[in-house]
């Protein structure tokens, strides 16, 4: 069954509002079902494809749609995001908010992850998100960056700047409203959507840090996390981070668990809990899209052998075989000769 995500119906009705009086706000928000005078809730949700959907319409209305992840920022308030935004602006330090919203994003949203990579002299802060890469979903992906930004400008630091931003989608005609909004270097075309922070500004106390209050909301969160985990979403995460690995090789657990912000511990137990296995997953990925791919004429048997995590044909051949009985080869051979029935 194909997995249909969701994000808090809050990032919609902040990118309608942020829009301005260049579109009808409650129109906008009646096409993605969401009552006009309804509250922020971060509860309420919708499907990404609509809200992506609703993005592009939005962009197309503006004289400068390029602008609109980079207004969405500012609008956006730690209270909005309930718990979790309080649980931000609760944590000690910088450092502790990214940490936070990287561990427990997923009552947000059930197709994005974070991931804190460390470098020399401080950290990139990345997004991880599923699915196309469609106009909707970058510019999705920059707001999300703006509004990373924009919450430490209002909780820590009020002169924030980033060390970097990266954005893996194309620069726009101009760069300069990016440039002027981060107050760093903006880079477009990059392998992955991320904000550089340095350890100076990690470093930096939140203004309303409460130890108390902190230690309360973690636990809070944790029991949500747990709950949220129901069904098959611990598989489709997990399938999904899979996915974007195997281009880099086989697939560790310990990475797919940093991806999903957990403990390789956890993710063990939570796939044993619906009776899965790491390896099995990683199979079932590998197969699905080693199928996929070879219904696509464009690319090569070795290209789909790389993609799917293999660095030689010959193994990538047994294993397909193993998985399907058939050959690559003879695989897309049957799919070509149904095509011209």
């Amino acid at each position: 069954m194909r997995h249909v995500g969701f994000v808090t119906a809050i990032f919609a009705r902040r990118m309608i509002q942020a829009a301005g009086e260049e579109i009808d706000p409650r129109e906008a928000l009646r096409s993605i079902g969401l009552d006009p005078d309804g509250p922020m809730d971060v509860n309420e949700r919708v499907g990404a494809e609509a809200y992506y959907d609703l993005l592009e319409r939005i962009a197309r209305q503006m004289e400068r749609g390029h602008v609109l992840p980079l207004r969405v920022g500012p609008l956006m308030r730690p209270d909005d995001y309930g718990a979790l935004g309080l649980a931000w602006k609760s944590a000690p330090t910088v450092r502790d908010s990214l940490e936070r919203v990287a561990r427990f994003c997923r009552v947000w949203t059930d197709n994005m992850t974070y991931e804190i990579q460390e470098q020399d002299g401080g950290i990139d802060f990345v997004l991880h998100r599923f699915g196309e890469r469609r106009l909707g979903m970058r510019l999705s992906n920059e707001a999300t960056v703006s509004s990373a930004a924009s919450l430490v400008r209002q909780t820590a630091a009020t002169g924030f700047r980033p060390r970097a931003v990266y954005l893996q989608h194309k620069a726009p005609e101009t760069t300069r409203d990016h440039e002027r909004y981060f107050g760093c270097p903006v880079h477009f075309g990059a392998d992955k959507d991320a904000i550089s922070l340095s350890d100076e500004a990690l470093a930096h106390p939140n203004h309303l840090a409460d130890d108390g209050i902190s230690t309360f909301l973690v636990s809070h969160l944790e029991q949500e996390i747990e709950s949220a985990d129901d069904g098959g979403s611990i598989e489709s995460l997990t399938r999904r981070a899979i996915s974007k690995a195997l281009s880099d090789g086989m697939p560790r657990m310990a990475t797919v668990a940093k991806r999903l912000a957990m403990s390789e511990r956890t993710l063990q137990r939570r796939l044993a809990d619906q009776d899965l296995t790491f390896k099995q997953l990683v199979e079932a990925t590998q197969a699905d899209l080693a199928k996929n791919l070879l219904r696509q004429s464009a690319y090569a048997l070795s290209e789909v052998a790389f993609l799917t995590g293999f660095s030689e044909q010959s193994a990538f051949n047994r294993a397909f075989k193993r998985w399907t009985g058939s050959t690559p080869m003879r695989f897309r051979a049957e799919v070509e000769e149904r095509a011209k029935r």
